[in-house]
This record gives C-alpha cells, sequence and structure tokens, in this order.
C-alpha cells in the first residue's frame, strides 16, 4: 500500500499509511515557523515521533499529542519530561539503537551529532528516525554533521526515502548531505531544515548526489509513494 507523505515545513512530516490510516507526525514545528501552512488543529495522527528536543523540531508536539491522544515516540529523556511536565503520559521512549514496535509497523532510532534540549533542559541523545509503514522505509536524519556510519545505516535501513538536512551553521550544507545521500543511498532524498530562517540556506543550490533523485518538496505539498 502507498503512504502519503506532507511536508510540514522546517523538518517536519505526516507520514499515512492508506491502507490501514495510522499517521505519524515527526518533528511537528509549526507555531513560530514562519513558512508553515498548517496549524496545530489541522493534524490528525496517532503518533508524535521527535528526533531531538528543540523548539523548532518539538514545536507543537504537545497540543497535536493531546489532541489526538497521539502515542509521543523520543529519547527517554524527551518522553519523561512530556510525562512529567507536559501533562501527557502516553509515550514510548527509546535510544539510538533499538527498535520500537508499533501498529503501522516501527520506529527504529539511529546517532545524530548534534545537540538536545528544550526550555534549557537537557533532552537526551539526539536521534535520527527510521520509519517502516505501509511497506516504505524512510529515514529521517534528524539535525546532524556528516558522519561515516550513514552508510551502515543506509544498509542496514535501506531507506526508500531518506529526509537530509541541509541548511548549514546548525547541520550540514548541501555539500555534507550530498555526501551524506550518496552514503545512504536511498531512492529519493528530501532536503529538510533550510530556508526557514534568514541564517540558514534559502535554496538546496548544491545538493545534487549521484545516484539518488532529489525530490525537493514545498509546505503542504502532499506525496503518495509506494505501490
Amino acid at each position: 500500500m502507498p503512504i502519503e507523505l506532507t511536508f510540514l515545513g522546517h523538518s517536519g512530516f505526516l507520514i499515512k499509511d492508506t491502507g490501514t490510516g495510522k499517521a505519524v507526525a515527526v518533528d511537528p514545528f509549526l507555531t513560530g515557523n514562519p513558512l508553515a501552512v498548517h496549524q496545530p488543529g489541522d493534524i490528525a495522527c496517532d503518533y508524535v515521533a521527535l528526533t531531538h528536543g528543540h523548539e523548532d523540531h518539538f514545536g507543537d508536539t504537545l497540543a497535536i499529542a493531546k489532541a489526538n491522544n497521539a502515542t509521543v515516540i523520543g529519547a527517554y529523556e524527551l518522553c519523561q519530561y512530556i510525562a512529567t511536565e507536559g501533562g501527557h503520559d502516553n509515550i514510548d521512549p527509546g535510544n539510538p539503537g533499538g527498535r520500537i514496535a508499533t501498529d503501522f509497523g516501527y520506529v527504529a532510532m539511529t546517532p545524530a551529532f548534534h545537540s538536545s534540549s528544550y526550555q534549557g533542559k537537557y533532552m537526551g541523545q539526539p536521534m535520527g528516525l527510521v520509519f517502516s509503514i505501509g511497506g516504505v522505509k524512510l529515514y529521517h536524519c534528524g539535525d546532524t554533521g556528516l558522519f561515516s556510519d550513514m552508510k551502515l545505516i543506509g544498509a542496514v535501513a535501506k531507506p526508500d526515502i531518506a529526509m537530509i538536512p541541509c541548511g548549514d551553521r546548525f547541520t550540514m550544507g548541501t555539500d555534507l548531505a550530498t555526501m551524506a545521500a550518496e552514503m545512504i543511498r536511498p531512492k529519493f532524498a528530501v532536503p529538510v531544515h533550510y530556508k526557514t530562517f534568514p541564517v540558514l540556506n534559502q535554496s538546496i543550490d548544491g545538493f545534487e548526489p549521484d545516484g539518488v533523485e532529489v525530490k525537493e518538496m514545498q509546505p503542504g505539498e502532499v506525496w503518495s509513494y509506494g505501490g
């Protein structure tokens, strides 16, 4: 069955299995995102999955999770914060190297080279996330620099789609993102974490991985993928 991949802007996505109707929101940063076309109340999902705690990724997690009674998947410390201080105890924590079974498939956690905090509080290790949903594999790299184990992650996960940051300064720029895509070897690479704010790259010029098709999505765009 195909999936519907909706780009929420910045690094956020809504991934929906069109066969079962199950949906997961990833890093749903809408409020305060100048390019977002969705409001938190527009998002219907069964899960929220977080790569790390920074405000431009944590975003509207609490509002969306509470409205949908959605299970929040993320690092242990981040999930504990959501339960103890966010008032939402429907959590499913994990850490890199682990896999969490879900009713749509699974979410696996990978390393990411970055930092993670929310409102000045440590939120555990930043991560990438691998999703198996609707017969499709997706690898959201999270916020990260380039690291050689991306080749190993690609070999293990065999993603159809990889979401790769290319905005520079806080993550890879387009040159290193190109190298990352060539190591991961997905069928499609979706660039993320650029253009949202003036300090980031305003285009994906230079993101030209050999042998990987680049799929640039606009906020609000829906892509149906799979057979």
